[in-house]
């Protein structure tokens, strides 16, 4: 049945799922007219919101682009691939492979979501490289579902924000721990199942022999001297400088250096700069040198262009559904329905609805936090669990909504209409998991 489901939301995608920039656009355009039919805003003054928040991700954009690159150039180097290979050596069927696959994003999602996102499709292709007849599709759609366990994890932001002082919530319903949130027995479930049954999902929507899309194993090898440079006995002074692996110690040192010292201090609190920090400390010295990585660098950022145009129009869309009101005129009509039973079920669809937009789990605590939050209070039901709530949403809709896809995309060298078939269908199934986490435990 599951194999027939797959198949069938496959169809649907490649018939009506337009490129993710066209899906940003239409998106920007519903955004717009809602809010001049639902809010007091005239289409100037949604012009301006959109204007105005344009640019408000070109940070959080490049911190994207050097997930991708530092993450592509570290997998890239000869001692990862070596230790990936034999890693991937433990599957020996296209079935094993999938299962392998989502198997190792999940668990490295719940350590870290960007960690996780460019890790997994590295780790799928290497296990496309190593097992005929894998299904390329299905391998990299993998990797992009194990991104449902983020959100329960350690870099998890909406229980992360929640408790810490400072935050917007805070003198609405105070600090969240996240033994209410992160280390409940609601999200200890729901984690636990994600990582147990999404491998058995995954194997199950294995599609036939003759429907297999595989790709030949040839355009997946990299040659691993391919970023080394050797010097003859001319080289001037300045390329044995290029070349010098004395110069990637120094920097790697520093790297280290500064990580044991914000580990000390902070604990094991990775976020997306220690992890970019991590990776270009482990790729330069694994390369060796400063050109070499240079070079496996530049190779990386050719898959960069989705992020680079997308995440703007993203930013525009977010700060229209914020500054607007919408966002939180669509909240209340799931919270006004609510029930103390049924409260936190309906602020994970309204999260799910609202993630087509604001595709950002911050952006969800900012937007619909304020909303939420009162209303599990007013209700009496549990402050930890709503946030949590907001959060799966994010992570569940995740599956339907390209916009996170695209580094694992850009890693893989396929469309987005390749993999959402499968991903829908493992929003649909998910959705099981989710629901039992939130309203029995």
């Amino acid at each position: 049945m599951i194999h027939v489901v797959s198949r069938f939301f496959t169809s649907v995608v490649n018939r009506f799922l337009p490129d993710p920039l066209v899906f940003a656009v239409l998106l920007t355009m519903i955004t717009f007219l809602l809010g001049i039919w639902l809010t007091p805003n005239d289409s100037l003054a949604m012009v301006k919101m959109w204007g105005d928040g344009f640019w408000n991700l070109l940070g959080f954009s490049m911190q994207m682009a050097l997930v991708l690159v530092t993450g592509h150039a570290l997998a890239s180097s000869g001692p990862v691939r070596k230790g990936m290979t034999s890693l991937a050596s433990i599957a020996s069927t296209p079935k094993q492979g999938v299962m392998l696959v989502v198997f190792m994003s999940s668990v490295a999602c719940i350590i870290n979501w960007g960690f996780g996102l460019v890790v997994g499709a590295m780790f799928a292709r290497e296990v496309a490289r190593r097992i005929p007849g894998s299904d390329y599709r299905l391998l990299i759609a993998s990797a992009y579902m194990g991104f449902l366990t983020w959100h329960g994890g350690l870099s998890a932001s909406v229980p992360l924000v929640a408790a810490t002082k400072g935050n917007p919530m805070e003198k609405i319903c105070g600090i969240i721990p996240i033994s209410d949130t992160i280390f409940a027995n609601y999200n200890i479930f729901i984690t636990v199942s994600l990582v147990i049954m999404l491998p058995l999902l995954c194997r199950m929507m294995m599609p036939k022999a003759q429907d297999v899309v595989a790709i030949d194993p040839a355009l997946l090898q990299e040659d691993a001297h391919s970023t080394q440079k050797k010097l003859g006995p001319n080289a001037t002074w300045a390329e044995r400088m290029e070349e010098s692996p004395l110069l990637s110690v120094i920097v790697a040192a520093f790297g280290a250096l500064y990580l044991g010292m914000y580990f000390k201090n902070n604990g094991f609190n990775l976020n997306i700069n220690t992890v970019n920090l991590m990776f270009l400390t482990a790729g330069i010295l694994l390369h060796k040198t400063p050109m070499a990585y240079a070079r496996a660098i530049n190779a990386a950022a050719r898959g960069t262009a989705g992020i680079m145009i997308q995440f703007p129009f993203y930013a525009g869309i977010q700060i229209m559904m914020e500054h607007s009101g919408l966002g939180g005129i669509i909240t209340n009509w799931f919270v006004n329905v609510a029930t103390k039973e049924t409260f936190p079920i309906m602020a994970f669809f309204s999260s799910g609805l609202i993630n087509f937009a604001v595709p950002s789990g911050g952006g969800h605590w900012v937007i619909q936090g304020p909303f939420i939050m009162p209303a599990a209070q007013a209700l009496g039901a549990d402050l930890g669990k709503a946030a949590m709530a907001i959060a799966y949403g994010e992570a569940w809709m995740n599956m339907a909504q390209p916009f996170w896809a695209l580094p694992a995309l850009a890693i893989a060298g396929l469309g987005v209409r390749d993999i959402m078939g499968y991903c829908v269908t493992s929003l649909l199934f998910s959705s099981v998991i989710f629901l039992v986490g939130l309203h029995f435990f």
